[in-house]
């Protein structure tokens, strides 16, 4: 496989694979660095990467193990990614922006109070897109477990935003 080969294929999902680490290892700056080794241990396995069926999920998969290998490396605890991004929509006013903000920072508070595990398939299906399977490939469960993990973490959610009157229950 020659580089611009390489460079088609895994280059269409970096952000995606910064934005996941970013997540796991909570800081810009290691994030950048364990996608660097991402990139180079799969310039290093590229042909195993030509044989993959889906490549995203595997390179996903990788971005993982890296990022918790580095966090076990420097000994220090994940922070959630919704701390480090904020959403900005240039098309409504700044009291509405402020608003959204507000909501945004407290439902970030309230996905933050999940359990590691909930957070993590959650972040996957709702933020990142990922349908159950390539999700189950991704943190190595089966697709019923992170349907199960996605269900739990939805209606806990759902209990710790009522509590917190953002939402009222029906």
């Amino acid at each position: 496989m020659q580089f611009n080969e390489f460079e088609k294929m895994v280059i269409p999902f970096k952000d995606k694979l910064y934005r996941f680490s970013l997540r796991i290892v909570g800081n810009a700056f290691d994030a950048e660095d364990v996608i660097q080794e991402v990139m180079v241990k799969l310039w290093k396995k590229r042909e195993v990467l030509e044989t993959v069926d889906n490549k995203e999920a595997w390179c996903m998969t990788i971005t993982r193990n890296m990022s918790i290998d580095w966090l076990r490396g420097k000994k220090k605890p994940t922070l959630d990614i919704a701390d480090r991004h904020d959403i900005k929509d240039h098309g409504i006013d700044a009291q509405s922006q402020m608003e959204l903000n507000d909501l945004q920072k407290m439902v970030r508070n309230c996905i933050a109070q999940l359990p590691e595990k909930q957070r993590e398939v959650i972040h996957l299906r709702d933020i990142e897109g990922y349908k159950y399977k390539e999700i189950a490939e991704i943190t190595d469960t089966s697709v019923d477990q992170v349907k199960v993990l996605i269900f739990r973490g939805r209606q806990r959610l759902k209990d710790i935003i009522t509590k917190k009157k953002l939402w009222k229950s029906n």
